[in-house]
């Protein structure tokens, strides 16, 4: 059956979860959030039931590493980042109906009512595997917990999914010297059981689905889900051994959670669950309404083959998704966005550098969109799309109206006379309205916006060919008929371009003096009926100067490169130079350890006792997270034995050992070349 010939009651749309561990970057907004806002705000116009659901993805191994990067609690990330991203999402006007998160008790309840109605189903495979295991920690590894030598291109902090000096994908058993991020311990393979779910039972079905049932999906969408079909698809864990996430809720489950992409999507659930607790069977089993899931392209395979799997499997009439009309990537000033890397121009920063200027960046990212294909944001772009386009077409149309009809007719709308050619113009805007229904309805949310902007194009048009300004003394009545018609064109302005820049559709309104209109009135010739009084004309946009563009580009630049200190950092600069005389006051000697123990209550100091060929003395160093006590006994290092005696954690410290630290910070004891007796001077 095709979709596009069906007529829904009510269309529910969802947005990526977006992941609590960052802020809210341009390929965010560009690829989900706000085609998604254009259509829920199109849909609102219309008068059509909708009910626009996302909230904060809380749970998965990227929170917990940066919990412990920061010396800080899973809890406490999620709850910082939750609200930067809500704050900002209302600040820019994304108008969700409810926005909520994973972490909820009404999601941790849903999730796992979804995983035990699975599991007693009996629909799960539960399989035991050697995965890697940190004695140290007490604790299994997921990927991102084990980081080694890449393979590929020897960088010796690459994780265990991948690197990202090289982009390469990895699996930690190709890492070289893999170790635990937590500990730094070498990690052991151990058995452990997980559950899986079984898609490739349902990749018949799949097919028939996708394949045969939705080929209006876009191209990029229907390709990638083909070439997964056709390739053949694997069963999927749904848990993991960790200690941050939703726990599975059977006996014998201890320390394991759902596995995040089990666990995600079934935040649409559990928050339209929490917005209508009475009411949200009507959105999610009625076969009248429409599921519309808007993503990235890196999530097709969960919203189109992994989440219909699991809504089929579970049974009780869960609704399908409709359509998942995913977006290409948007790159930046030639180069793909990276969080890792701080490469992006983040949402909560925009709002603070370009307050009241929410619209130019919506109306940038959607003429620019990645609807097709991978697009790229430059601020040159940003800045000539703010002059030229909103500044110079619409701003110019809106502007030259208001001012001539404060000039001619203090600000009331004038009679008019309509001729042939006038009602031709009206014809145009029924024509327009046409194309933009027909854009947004097949979510070509660029196509729909040109079209929008075309309004104000016409209506500068038909002021420059009409020029009321040279003909008012010899004719105010045409002259008022021009105006009249500008003033039309300026009104439906407010409703065509109101889904994509409600900001400014806001502040026309204002000035015009009218209510908010339906998609019914747009199109019509009379919304500024005669006689109606204007507010006074004030400037919808100003122009973006070169100064504030040099700014974001030269903030870019610094991003860059105090993300390159941060993975490479630089050599320290040579200390003031000594003389040969204090050089020789240092007495280094050969030396062996020979007792080594971490210092109780410190995870970073080892108390190593030292044979120094003169003495024995103790030693407590802070090489405790690159050096095992028991792999230190025996070894060769250099002491510095004449230094002045201190305590550290009350322990008398006896002398330093030589050590060189790497540009990765890693710290890498000093040892002679070859075997020496202890007490051998080094000079």
């Amino acid at each position: 059956m095709d979709s596009k010939r069906r007529e829904f009651k009510r269309t529910l749309i969802t947005a990526a979860l977006p992941y609590a561990n960052g802020a809210i970057h341009i390929g965010h907004l560009a690829g989900v959030y706000i085609p998604a806002d254009i259509y829920a705000r199109y849909l609102r116009l219309q008068e059509r039931e909708v009910l626009y659901v996302c909230g904060s993805d809380e749970h998965g191994v990227p929170i917990t590493i940066k919990a412990q990067q920061q010396g800080s609690t899973p809890q406490a990330i999620v709850d910082q980042y939750h609200k930067l991203i809500k704050e900002s999402f209302e600040k820019f006007g994304i108008s969700f109906d409810i926005y909520s998160r994973t972490t909820s008790e009404i999601h941790r309840e849903t999730a796992s009512d979804f995983f035990k109605t699975l599991y007693d189903k009996g629909l799960f495979l539960e399989r035991e595997s050697e995965q890697f295991y940190d004695p140290k920690s007490n604790q299994f590894l997921a990927d991102r917990y084990i980081v080694g030598t890449c393979p590929r291109c020897s960088n010796e902090e690459a994780y265990g999914d991948q690197c990202e000096s090289c982009g390469s994908t990895l699996s930690p058993n190709e890492l070289i010297n893999p170790r635990s991020a937590l500990s730094g311990v070498t990690p052991l393979l151990k058995s452990t059981t997980h559950w899986y779910l079984p898609l490739d039972r349902y990749e018949k079905w799949l097919k028939e689905w996708i394949l045969e049932d939705h080929k209006e999906w876009k191209s990029n969408v229907y390709g990638q889900c083909k070439s997964w079909l056709e390739g053949g698809l694997q069963p999927r864990a749904v848990s993991r051994d960790l200690n941050w996430g939703v726990p599975i809720p059977i006996e014998g489950a201890e320390g394991k959670v759902l596995y995040v992409w089990f666990d995600a999507p079934i935040g649409y659930i559990s928050n339209t669950k929490e917005l209508l607790p009475n009411d949200w069977e009507r959105w999610w089993k009625d076969s009248e309404s429409r599921l519309i899931h808007f993503i990235g392209k890196d999530n097709i395979v969960f919203h189109c083959i992994v989440f219909p799997t699991m809504l089929k499997a579970y049974g009780d009439n869960f609704i399908l998704p409709d359509n998942v009309p995913a977006n290409e990537f948007l790159n930046l000033e030639g180069d793909k966005i990276s969080t890792s890397r701080n490469w992006a121009v983040w949402l909560h920063q925009y709002l603070e550098d370009f307050p009241g200027k929410e619209d130019v960046l919506r109306y940038t990212l959607c003429a620019n969109a990645p609807e097709t294909k991978d697009n790229d944001f430059t601020w040159k772009d940003f800045q000539t799309r703010n002059n030229s386009e909103l500044v110079g077409i619409l701003g110019n149309f809106v502007n030259r109206t208001l001012v001539l009809t404060h000039k001619y007719f203090g600000g009331v709308v004038p009679k008019y006379t309509l001729s042939d050619k006038e009602r031709e113009l009206f014809a145009q805007i029924i024509k327009s309205k046409e194309k933009i229904e027909q854009s947004l309805e097949h979510f070509h949310f660029r196509e729909g916006l040109k079209e929008a902007i075309n309004l104000a194009r016409l209506g500068n048009k038909y002021l420059t060919d009409t020029q009321p300004w040279a003909i008012y003394k010899e004719d105010s009545n045409r002259v008022g008929t021009i105006l009249y018609l500008s003033l039309q064109i300026c009104a439906n302005l407010t409703v065509a371009l109101d889904p994509f820049l409600p900001f400014t559709t806001k502040k026309l309104r204002k000035i015009l003096n009218i209510e908010p209109q339906l998609w019914s009135s747009f199109g019509k010739e009379n919304l500024l009926p005669t006689g109606h009084k204007l507010l006074k004309e004030e400037l919808l946009f100003e122009k973006i100067e070169d100064e504030q563009i040099e700014q974001q580009i030269k903030k870019l630049d610094q991003q860059k490169e105090e993300s390159l200190s941060k993975v490479q950092p630089s050599i320290p600069p040579l200390k003031e130079e000594c003389s040969y005389d204090e050089f020789t006051k240092l007495d280094l000697r050969s030396a062996t350890i020979i007792e080594a123990e971490q210092v109780k209550g410190s995870d970073k100091l080892l108390k190593l006792t030292v044979d120094s060929g003169i003495d024995v003395r103790v030693v407590v160093s802070g090489i405790a997270k690159e050096y095992k006590p028991e792999e230190l006994i025996g070894k060769k290092v250099i002491l510095m034995a004449n230094l002045k005696p201190r305590k550290i954690m009350g322990i008398p410290s006896n002398g330093m050992l030589l050590a060189a630290t790497e540009s990765s910070g890693r710290v890498r004891l000093i040892a002679p070349e070859k075997s020496v007796e202890n007490g051998s001077v080094v000079s």
